[in-house]
């Protein structure tokens, strides 16, 4: 079964399964489907030279739950074509800040995906933490709200602070005259 996602500003079919351990279920244990799919950092942890191959086509990526260390991954990110950061709330804002870094300070070039609850409210500003690749809880949008919720990503086209997108701060990029109400 494939779900919509928003990559790249479009929605688009995507077949990536998300693994998920059961509780009690080993990392090392744990099958791993064929075709694509996101699997936990456990699971790349513990099966990782398994793995590689996979990892390498494109057909595997990894997901890290809110809080896991990005710098687990740091040695991997030239291998990982696909990264997925969960949030498991709304208000839940830790992989706002794994996606910045993944970005900024490791260089992360692959795709980077939101998972879980992710809302449209929230769109812009992931983007602009660095995410390509939004994919919201199954059955959370129709194919209709996912197209109308496209033009929600650039709801700010001058945000005043800066970000991964935007590097520099409004009052750095906007170039301002003299005011002429102002006397010397």
């Amino acid at each position: 079964m494939s779900d919509r996602i928003l990559k790249n500003g479009r929605v688009i079919e995507d077949d990536r399964l998300i693994v998920q351990l059961a509780e009690g279920e080993a990392a090392a244990d744990i099958a791993v489907p064929a075709g694509p799919v996101l699997v936990p950092l456990a699971v790349w942890q513990a099966r990782r030279d398994e793995l590689l191959a996979r990892a390498r086509s494109g057909a595997l990526g990894v997901w890290l739950a809110a809080g896991e260390e990005v710098a687990a991954l740091a040695a991997d990110l030239e291998v990982l074509q696909v990264i997925g950061l969960h949030f498991p709330k709304f208000t839940d804002g830790r992989s706002y800040s794994a996606a910045t870094l993944l970005r900024s300070r490791y260089g992360y070039q692959g795709e980077l995906r939101a998972i879980g609850e992710v809302l449209r409210d929230q769109f812009n500003y992931m983007t602009r933490c660095g995410f390509d690749a939004l994919q919201p809880r199954a059955g959370r949008y129709t194919a209709e709200q996912l197209e109308a919720a496209i033009s929600s990503i650039d709801d700010f086209t001058q945000p005043y602070q800066r970000s991964v997108k935007d590097p520099l701060p409004l009052f750095r990029r906007v170039e301002r005259g003299a005011d002429p109400q102002v006397q010397p």
